[in-house]
């Protein structure tokens, strides 16, 4: 199989720690949406990345069905509980840090365009989002080892996939400083290699 993404987008980041965690062998293809050559629109109608091809050439799209698809497809090292409010929990945690991506993400963007034609209400909106997101987060997480139960999840990949993004594209919101909690699962995440072999470059 091949995934198809970027070295900078948690989405990606995501599905990578997936796959390195379920020891599944791929071809990375470096591909980013956002330049004039790209690919992406060709093989998601969406024009996002990550996207996955499978060895019968579907694509699969959205970092969250690609995980799940992911985390079925091979026994080993499960990410995910069995269908039960276990496994919803996990979701959750995953469709909030998903939702952090996606509020720094715009608030990026946003901040690339010509000064003139920027939105600061837009901007700040977002931050907000990313603010509020980081205070549930902490607040749910607490003094737990994991985001849920006794071992990784991927609740813990989805968080601290966020919490890397917000360190690369945003550190002057310095979330370790002002969420301990996060900042040792983060640490404790990062001592892994899936993780260390995919910090955000770019």
């Amino acid at each position: 199989m091949k995934l198809i993404g970027t070295l900078t987008s948690p989405y990606v980041r995501k599905v990578r720690i997936v796959l390195a965690e379920k020891k599944i062998d791929y071809e990375f293809a470096i591909d980013s949406p956002w330049t004039p050559e790209s690919n992406v629109p060709n093989i998601n109608p969406l024009g996002k990345v990550p996207v996955l091809v499978l060895d019968d050439e579907t694509m699969l799209f959205d970092s969250r069905v690609i995980s799940e698809y992911l985390d079925n497809v091979a026994p080993n090292n499960k990410l995910m509980p069995a269908p039960n409010r276990e496994r919803t929990e996990v979701k959750r945690w995953e469709a909030l840090a998903d939702g952090i991506c996606d509020a720094a993400a715009l608030s990026f963007l946003e901040r690339k365009r010509p000064a003139d034609q920027q939105s600061t209400d837009w901007i700040t909106r977002q931050e907000t989002k990313i603010i509020r997101g980081l205070e549930y987060m902490s607040e749910e997480l607490g003094e737990s080892t994991w985001c849920m139960g006794t071992h990784l999840s991927m609740a813990d990949i989805a968080s601290c996939c966020a919490l890397g993004y917000l360190a690369f594209r945003f550190p002057e919101i310095d979330w370790s400083e002002k969420h301990p909690n996060l900042a040792r699962l983060y640490a404790k995440m990062m001592q892994r290699q899936s993780f260390g072999d995919t910090i955000p470059q770019g």
